[in-house]
């Protein structure tokens, strides 16, 4: 694949939601967004809208999905919705704070933590599992459009996987990048596979405070 018939993906993580802020696992459990998360993705869908975009899958989980339909509103591009896009499943980790976790289930906690690639909380996924479905889903989607820009809208853990993939760095390797809500990372895909062209980008969130900043400096 040449480079001009590579697939440019804008990965999305969704807007903030009151799980998030609480620090709750949410895995699969479909949360909303909250006020906080409902402004960010318009932020992010203004800010996107004058890419030449070709197509948004995401997330079936409402947060992501709210957040893609912001996209699509600013587009006119209709969402096409995915479960491999979903967040990891966490089993009975969900809906629990990491403190309850560590409290009720220290043993497990600490695998969790460490990142034992082929744990999986009860009824939940392993990495090695939700690493393979989300790359696996992420690059048929970029197949489908060679030379063009897709957005992928999914979670923290989905970004994390592509920034793994693209990187090729080990799955229990710590983590020491962003995984912001509503943040814009790029990367391409080629026959080589995933490459990273700009990661973490929430410059767009500044939006409203700049606003009010200039607002108050007229009055």
């Amino acid at each position: 694949m040449s480079h001009d018939r590579a697939t440019r993906i804008l990965a999305l993580r969704h807007g903030e939601t009151d799980w998030n802020v609480e620090g709750r696992v949410q895995g699969q459990i479909d949360i909303g967004l909250n006020d906080e998360g409902r402004a960010q993705a318009e932020l992010l869908a203004s800010a996107l809208a004058e890419e030449p975009i070709t197509a948004i899958y995401s997330s079936d989980l409402s947060r992501a999905r709210a957040t893609a339909e912001a996209l699509g509103r600013a587009t006119g591009i209709a969402l096409q919705l995915d479960a491999g896009l979903r967040e990891r499943h966490f089993g009975a980790f969900q809906a629990r704070t990491v403190e309850e976790v560590e409290r009720d289930h220290p043993e497990l906690a600490r695998r969790w933590r460490s990142r034992e690639v082929d744990f999986a909380p009860d009824g939940g996924e392993s990495l090695t599992e939700f690493f393979e479905r989300c790359v696996t889903t992420a690059t048929l989607i970029a197949s489908r459009h060679p030379g063009q820009t897709v957005a992928l809208v999914a979670h923290g853990g989905v970004l994390d996987c592509l920034y793994r993939a693209a990187n090729g760095m080990a799955l229990d390797a710590p983590r020491s990048w962003h995984l912001g809500n509503a943040s814009i990372n790029r990367l391409l895909f080629t026959d080589l596979g995933l490459t990273i062209i700009g990661w973490g980008d929430s410059a767009h969130l500044n939006a409203n405070t700049w606003r009010d900043e200039v607002q108050d400096n007229r009055a």
